[in-house]
């Protein structure tokens, strides 16, 4: 076991220092790739059967929007993960179809309906995700005020407002026969409880796996029930490329890309939470540039899902708290999830394999990673110092705000269109109240202008490590000539 750690850590430190970079062998990272792909598969195809149904597309029409949401977030996914120049992340994130857009692509396509609907949507999306891509770099100048009192709570929110959507999954598929049921509330308890067991009692690989062995035992549980629908095996087309405007050139409406343009805005809020919460759980200090290369790749995969008929692409939380249950750092993991999800959107009958996993098996380990995302905020806060400031207040303030719309959905119908679109994402609204009122109990003039998320570029070659006191130090190799700095501090830290 010492000798696999050492190699292990000797694959990292040839590949950058840090585990994020460590490339596994094929078959673990296979096996942990197509864990991840399980996990958000629902979220992914969800979409599209959305806009299908709302534009009244026929059953075909639909299928090829999901095959290319699925190639594009395969694309997507390659591009955070490795990266191209100084787009990409380069951390283990999962892209995927975003929910965020869903009500606006609603608004601006279903009164047009089928293809015309869809073609206004698109030309929207390539608009917005263009211009969305041209101010990232500004939008990142705001990361300073993302103190840990902040990006707690939002990472906390994150996890908050995905568990109603586990316990929806652990239902079943609305208006359909069994719904609510016992049978299906029991599968989800019966995944969940399998992933328990592997997690007390199995360790190793085993624990690493254990969401993935829950969904397959789980799916083998629901089969005398007839809970898995093997039909779709046989209507899946073996082969579907993805072709550039298959349902014609897009149509360009000032008013779609002004409201495609706003939810790019929360959009790239929510991909920064992910993208600090992904470094939260994987213990690297998170540059300016990172961020920036984060939300580019999320927007310029936006602007490429508009061209092959594809939605708004976005970082996928549940597979922040993958990361975090599992422990696999290394975004070369993610990178192969990235090629199963391109290969499934080219290969529809593969869709339609991984689409045997009934949805209450979903739900169950929707609730163990969707809980994890909410205990990653949880633990960041207890970082987080409370004597002698208002950050309690804070962080009560945003909580109640980004609980609200999961609680009650139409709290803010009363309100105008433009405050719904951000307010009614429990996220953006958690993470607009945290940063007003650290702003106004916080923030001072001439202090720092980053806060303790971000760290200098590390020099090539560098490691990381905590001190006693939990402070991330940089150690950089004895031929650089850099200097070893801890990272800097701003009031909501904990130090």
């Amino acid at each position: 076991m010492a000798l696999r750690n050492r190699k292990r850590s000797a694959a990292a430190a040839g590949t950058g220092g840090h585990p994020v970079d460590e490339v596994l062998p094929p078959g673990p990272m296979v096996a942990y790739g197509l864990q991840h792909v399980l996990s958000m598969y629902a979220g992914v195809v969800a979409v599209p059967i959305i806009i299908g149904t709302a534009l009244a597309l026929s059953t075909q029409q639909t299928t090829y929007l999901i095959s290319a949401g699925l190639f594009v977030s395969g694309l997507a996914t390659l591009l955070q993960t490795l990266g191209v120049w100084r787009i990409g992340a380069r951390l283990p994130i999962v892209q995927g179809t975003s929910f965020a857009a869903v009500s606006t692509m609603l608004a601006i396509g279903a009164p047009l309906g089928g293809e015309a609907g869809l073609r206004a949507i698109f030309g929207a999306l390539i608009v917005a995700g263009a211009v969305a891509l041209l101010i990232a770099p500004f939008f990142t100048r705001l990361l300073r005020f993302f103190p840990p009192v902040v990006t707690g709570t939002v990472i906390t929110v994150i996890g908050v407002s995905l568990l109603p959507v586990a316990m929806r999954w652990a239902l079943g598929t609305a208006n359909t026969p069994g719904y609510g049921s016992m049978r299906n509330i029991g599968l989800a308890g019966a995944t969940l409880l399998i992933i328990v067991l592997i997690y007390r009692f199995l360790g190793g690989f085993f624990n690493r796996v254990a969401i993935l062995f829950g969904l397959v035992l789980g799916t083998l549980v629901a089969i005398p029930f007839g809970a898995t629908d093997f039909g779709r095996l046989g209507d899946a087309a073996i082969f579907q490329l993805t072709e550039p405007f298959h349902f014609g050139l897009p149509t360009f409406a000032v008013g779609a890309i002004v409201s495609m343009l706003v939810v790019m805005l929360v959009i790239m809020t929510e991909t920064t939470a992910d993208i600090l919460a992904i470094g939260e759980v994987v213990d690297k200090p998170l540059s300016r540039r990172d961020v920036t290369g984060g939300l580019q790749a999320d927007m310029l995969s936006t602007t490429v899902a508009g061209v092959f008929n594809g939605f708004s692409v976005s970082a996928f939380a549940q597979n922040v708290g993958l990361v975090a249950v599992t422990g696999i750092k290394s975004r070369f993991v993610v990178a192969v999830s990235g090629v199963i999800l391109f290969l499934l959107g080219l290969f529809p009958v593969l869709g339609a394999v991984v689409a045997v996993v009934p949805l209450p098996v979903l739900g169950g380990a929707g609730l163990v990673l969707f809980g994890t995302v909410a205990a990653s905020g949880i633990r960041t806060l207890s970082k987080v110092e409370y004597d002698g400031n208002a950050n309690l207040v804070i962080v009560a303030a945003a909580l109640a705000m980004g609980v609200i719309p999961i609680a009650v959905p139409d709290f803010y119908e009363p309100f105008p269109s433009w405050f719904q679109v951000v307010f009614d994402s429990g996220i953006s609204a958690a993470a607009i109240t945290a940063i007003l009122l650290n702003l106004l109990f916080n923030v001072r003039r001439g202090q720092p202008g980053e806060g303790p998320i971000f760290a200098e570029a590390p020099a090539i070659g560098s490691t990381y490590e905590g001190d006693s006191e939990g402070i991330v130090v940089e150690h950089t190799d004895t031929a650089s000539p850099t200097p070893t700095r801890p990272t800097r501090r701003v009031p909501g830290s904990s130090h």
